[in-house]
């Protein structure tokens, strides 16, 4: 039996420190909690780890825990060290079973970047009961997949329910800027992805249904996103925004754990808004035609842009929501440096202090960010993570 979480030896454990994203949430830790929490730095090797240390300028006293993620021992023994633990070692389908199982049976919080619905609706189904049991709370999606759309869902229906006295029926969450590149992370678990469906075709029947991941729980046709349009709700053009295949299924399942607060005919879809007239027309047809995540000069896992660009990036999501009366009201969300790096790096360890110190009410079981640390969560980003999330457009 592990020992009870308050005499653990770490607070958090960052694993994967030595990952791209991992030293930013190495880097992110010290700056923000330094001294005050007790946390330490994980991977596969000691050598590593205290090479990214001293680069970061990270305080050397920072102790470093070595653990392989093919080793259920080396999880096992890592998760009875902690109270929380962060992961970015993905892609997790390929190496984040034997964590999220050890994590389950210990009752250790535990957050990942996990953007990989397929994997997702199979830990749920195998460890959400352990999880419970244990008080292990486990949320996935604490980046910028699918913190700043969950969280903003979440922000407009609580406005709309005290404003209205009723959810909006629906929301549409429209991307007005991304700058920033994607992670490699993200184009590895796309590929890995892609390459599971070749082994197993019952994977594709999960990832498009937008509520696979509702516990079961099967809503009303979605409005389609998958083709440009000219946009009612902004009057401008929209093309297909490649993250909305795994946000739209993690607000589905938000709606599933809060009871489905924002109603059972809720309804949301995800677009990239390109701009008005002939010129917004051709950037959504560009937009619809390009991914992103695919082609030669695509990031590999380890590799991002250097600081200068992480901090010139940015984001903003407005969300339109519209009640069953046809009464409208906006709110907007953002970030202060690129989605991919800089601003999820913050969201993801600030998802972890919020489990440790804001969170003694919450039962365990597997979790989307908004049912688990909502209201909580959202001043935390915007305190310290440089997010803002406000009514208006």
């Amino acid at each position: 039996m592990s020992m009870t979480k308050t005499e653990r030896e770490f607070d958090i454990i960052v694993y994967g420190a030595s990952g791209f994203t991992g030293r930013l949430v190495a880097e992110y830790m010290h700056h923000q909690y330094g001294r005050n929490v007790n946390w330490a730095m994980a991977g596969r090797s000691a050598d590593k780890l205290a090479q990214v240390r001293d680069e970061m300028g990270i305080d050397a006293a920072t102790p470093l825990v070595t653990a392989n993620a093919d080793s259920a021992d080396d999880m096992a023994s890592m998760a009875a060290r902690a109270k929380v633990i962060i992961t970015t070692v993905g892609p997790y389908q390929l190496y984040g079973d034997a964590l999220l199982a050890a994590c389950a049976e210990a009752g250790t919080d535990y957050v990942d970047l996990s953007g990989e619905p397929g994997w997702m609706h199979g830990t749920i189904a195998a460890h959400d009961a352990a999880a419970k049991a244990s008080g292990a709370r486990i949320v996935h999606s604490c980046g910028f997949d699918s913190i700043p759309f969950d969280l903003g869902v979440y922000y407009l229906q609580r406005a709309a329910q005290e404003k209205f006295g009723t959810p909006c029926r629906q929301v549409h969450g429209r991307v007005r800027a991304m700058n920033g590149e994607f992670s490699g992370g993200t184009a590895a678990s796309l590929g890995a992805t892609m390459a599971a469906v070749g082994k197993n075709p019952d994977l594709l029947g999960i990832l498009i249904n937008p509520f696979s991941l509702a516990d079961g729980f099967q809503g009303p046709e979605q409005p389609a996103d998958n083709v440009p349009y000219e946009d009612e709700a902004t009057g401008q053009w929209v093309a297909p925004f490649i993250m909305a295949a795994i946000n739209t299924k993690n607000i589905h399942r938000s709606n599933a754990l809060l009871g489905h607060a924002y109603g059972e005919d809720f309804l949301y879809d995800e677009m990239m808004v390109t701009g008005a007239g002939e010129e917004g027309k051709a950037m959504a047809d560009f937009v619809a035609n390009n991914n992103p995540l695919e082609g030669d000069d695509v990031p590999q896992p380890g590799e991002g842009p250097d600081k200068a660009s992480r901090e010139a990036g940015n984001y903003d999501v407005l969300f339109i929501g519209i009640t069953a009366k046809g009464e409208r009201i906006e709110a907007s969300v953002g970030g202060d440096m690129d989605p991919g790096y800089g601003s999820t790096s913050k969201m993801l360890a600030e998802s972890a202090m919020c489990l440790l110190q804001d969170s003694d009410a919450l039962g365990g079981g597997l979790y989307t960010p908004a049912p688990a640390m909502g209201d909580k969560l959202i001043k935390r980003l915007c305190d310290n993570a440089g997010l803002y999330f406000r009514m208006g457009a």
